[in-house]
Formats: structure tokens, C-alpha cells, sequence
């Protein structure tokens, strides 16, 4: 499958930009040199000069050879003289030429091959799955979920009887633990598995640890479950070629599937669910993945492999408490 039109413009738009920038930087740069050594200028024109000397000369015939020796011959002279007023004026030789964040290409989102074949650079391609986890993430509440905004006081303190210890207790050493993998986080983190009831912070705290890996560069995907699958089987039905979930999906730094057990299951749904988690676990790639269901729930509702994937390579944060929507609105 494509990306759609769009994002692949938008994409292609902020790989010119870059370009561009860069250029106009360039420009700036070029501006200041030459007005603190006037020489540079005078020597630029005088071999663009010379260019075009040694084109009418090739054009109008003559004594060719010979002329063109006289031509080759001062521009060498110029360039030397250019080069040695940079270095002299504290200037490196390529201090003119523009600064392209992408070797590459030179910020085109293009580059010839050792055999001539014209090919799309990595720098558009991961470009592209940023601006696709950008669309994607558009309708997430990103804003509005923080490590800030987490109110660990709405927690009860009194100690659950079954367990010997509070909700205040249990959800502040989840707080804590967030805030670490969010502040540590690599391409190569663990796998993190929220469980528990409605309403105790398993998507805030998720949607917090976005935010901050979102703000140290890396591509984070967002998605409940059956939003997912609802697009996943979309696509997959329609034969639909302007969505590029698949790759999206295993390629981003960071999935987080909410709300697994809340979509309509079907053979489908269960495979597609498999085959991401997965992809991305032999990837070594990380996800966050939450849930109301209980271990024994999940064993009745998805395949023995699948939650043997799920518990078996994550970890597992249990939260306690009721409902703190509820006390927010008290």
C-alpha cells in the first residue's frame, strides 16, 4: 500500500523547506563574507566571466587550444586567490556552500544510484512515516495528557485488603515508573502491558509518555483498538492503496493500542492484533498496549499465542483504585 496524496505532498513539502532553508542560509552567509572581504566577489564574477569566455571561444573556433590554456590558467589563479582570502579571514573553503541536513541527497528526497537509477532517500521515507504517525495522531487528546496534569491524589490511600497495599501506593510507583521509561526511552525499550478497570489513568499516563518521546524527535503512533482494526479491515477489504498502516505500524519508534478488548473480535481482528505485536516484538521495536480485561478475560478472548506475546514479553502494570473520572467531578 501508498501513502496517501496528501501526506506524501505535505512530506515532499517539508523535505523542500529544508532545502530551501538551507539555500537561503547560504544566500545570508554569502551576503556577510563578501562584504567583510569585497575581493571574494570580484573574484566570483571575474570566473563566471570566464565561463563564459571559454563557451564563445568553443563556439566561435579559432585557436582554441591556446586560449583555452589562458582561460584554464587564470581561473585556477582565481580560485587559488578565493580560497586563501577565506582562510585568511578565518573562513572554511565550503563556508559558501549551503548546509543540507541530509548529506545524501542534499535535502531533494532523491539521490542517483552507482547505476544511474533515480531512488527515494531515507530522509523522505522517514519523513513520510512522521507526517502519516502526525495524521494518525491528530484526533489523539496529546495536549491534554501529561505527566502534569496526573493527579496521583485522586487515588485512595486506604490499603486494599486483597492486596495489602493502597491504590495511592500502587499508582505512584506506576507514576514513577512512566516518568523513568518516558525520560529513558530508546528505540529498543520494553514493552509495557496497563491493565485494569476503567477510568484509573492507563490512557493519560500512556498518552504522557507519548508526549515526552514525541518531544525527544522519535515517531509515536497512538491508536485505540478498534479504531485500528476498524481502518486495518478497511483497507484490507477494500484493497485501499492511499493508506499505509502496515508500515506505520512496525516502523514507528513507539506503538500504543488502547482500549484492547473494547473492539468487535473476529478471526480478523485476532490475526491483525497477532501479526502487529508480533512484527514489532521481533523487530526489538516497543509498544504500549492497555486493557480493562483481566489475565483470564484475555486467555477467553484471544488465541493462547497472542497472550502468551502480550504477558509473556512486557511489562506488566497492574492499576487499582475506582474510577477517577468519577472523583475528578465530585
Amino acid at each position: 500500500m501508498g501513502y496517501s496524496r496528501n501526506t506524501f505532498q505535505l512530506a515532499k513539502q517539508k523535505i523542500y523547506e529544508r532545502r530551501l532553508n538551507a539555500e537561503h542560509t547560504a544566500d545570508r552567509r554569502r551576503e556577510i563574507v563578501f562584504a567583510k572581504v569585497p575581493r571574494l566577489a570580484e573574484i566570483e564574477k571575474e570566473i563566471s566571466s570566464l565561463n563564459i569566455k571559454t563557451a564563445r571561444i568553443v563556439i566561435g573556433g579559432g585557436d582554441v587550444v591556446e586560449e583555452m590554456k589562458k582561460l584554464r590558467d587564470r581561473n585556477l589563479y582565481l580560485q587559488g586567490e578565493f580560497k586563501e582570502l577565506l582562510a585568511k579571514n578565518g573562513y572554511s573553503e565550503n563556508v559558501l556552500e549551503p548546509k543540507y541536513v541530509c548529506q545524501k541527497c542534499n535535502d531533494s528526497g532523491y539521490y542517483e544510484t552507482d547505476d544511474e537509477r533515480t531512488v527515494m532517500c531515507s530522509c523522505l521515507k522517514n519523513m513520510l512515516i512522521t507526517c502519516a504517525c502526525e495524521e494518525l495522531n491528530r484526533t489523539a487528546p496529546l495536549s491534554l495528557s501529561t505527566f502534569e496534569s496526573f493527579d496521583i491524589d485522586l487515588y485512595d490511600k486506604k490499603k486494599d485488603e486483597r492486596l495489602g497495599i493502597s491504590p495511592y501506593f500502587m499508582m505512584s510507583k506506576i507514576f514513577e515508573y512512566c516518568k523513568k521509561y518516558a525520560d529513558n526511552f530508546t528505540p529498543m525499550s520494553e514493552n509495557i502491558l496497563m491493565k485494569g478497570n476503567t477510568g484509573l489513568g492507563k490512557t493519560h499516563l500512556s498518552l504522557a509518555i507519548a508526549n515526552e518521546v514525541i518531544k525527544k524527535g522519535y515517531g509515536v503512533i497512538y491508536v485505540s483498538a478498534p479504531t485500528l482494526l476498524s481502518r486495518l479491515e478497511k483497507n484490507y477489504f477494500s484493497n485501499n492503496v492511499d493508506d499505509n498502516m502496515d508500515e506505520m505500524l512496525t516502523s514507528c519508534d513507539l506503538l500504543i493500542i488502547d482500549d484492547i478488548g473494547t473492539e468487535f473480535r473476529t478471526l480478523f481482528s485476532s490475526s491483525q492484533l497477532y501479526n502487529i505485536c508480533n512484527t514489532r516484538m521481533l523487530l526489538g521495536k516497543p509498544m504500549i498496549v492497555n486493557t480493562n480485561l483481566t489475565a483470564e478475560q484475555m486467555s477467553k478472548n484471544y488465541t493462547d499465542r497472542f497472550v502468551s506475546r502480550i504477558f509473556g514479553n512486557a511489562k506488566k502494570l497492574d492499576f487499582l483504585g475506582e474510577d477517577i473520572r468519577v472523583s475528578k467531578n465530585l
